[in-house]
């Protein structure tokens, strides 16, 4: 679980190439339109993913994607994977856990955002709704937004990890595939 934004609604860019002599051109639009806030989950076994759609990054946007997520992956127990946000662990979020005892969440070290199989997911999102479009007002982009999530989730499979750890980045701590530890002398 995790959240994209904020996503301004303005013009996105495509990945369009002209082979006329004039080279593309884009005009720049700062979008001061509105902005959405997609707080998402998406399940790596599956490839099934979900949204809820706001306006805000805070507690009760949190908790209404926990209660979206109870219906939308049906089960008995749930294990959760989220970063270290102030609003995953405040209060407010720890109050409505308590209803769910079924709900184990597991948080992320912290600096480690490529641990989230989510953060590959957004990339996608962002391209099959965003790429190409100009959005005027923010009705628009939440249709582009649930018809790109609509998409996916017909065409979904399994995620699978296309590096081995080997293959991961070099860390400062001497994590997989590091250099040996400095040592200061």
């Amino acid at each position: 679980m995790d959240e994209l934004g904020p996503l301004a609604v303005k013009t996105y860019p495509g990945a369009e190439w002209k082979e006329a002599a004039q080279r593309a051109t884009f005009e720049p639009d700062y979008g001061r339109r509105g902005i959405v806030w997609v707080h998402g989950a998406f399940e790596p076994a599956t490839g099934q993913a979900a949204f809820i759609l706001t306006d805000k990054r805070n507690a009760a946007s949190h908790i209404a994607l926990l209660e979206h997520v109870l219906t939308v992956f049906p089960a008995k127990r749930w294990l959760l994977i989220e970063d270290n946000l102030s609003t995953h662990h405040c209060r407010d979020v720890k109050t409505a856990l308590l209803a769910w005892p079924e709900i184990q969440i597991q948080f992320l070290p912290k600096y480690a955002s490529w641990l989230n199989l989510i953060e590959p997911w957004w990339k996608q999102l962002r391209s099959l709704a965003l790429k190409g479009h100009r959005f005027e007002t923010v009705d628009e982009m939440h249709q582009s937004l649930y018809a790109a999530l609509d998409y996916w989730n017909a065409h979904k499979h399994p995620y699978h990890w296309k590096k081995k750890p080997q293959q991961q980045p070099m860390t400062i701590c001497g994590g997989f595939g590091s250099s040996p530890k400095l040592t200061l002398t």
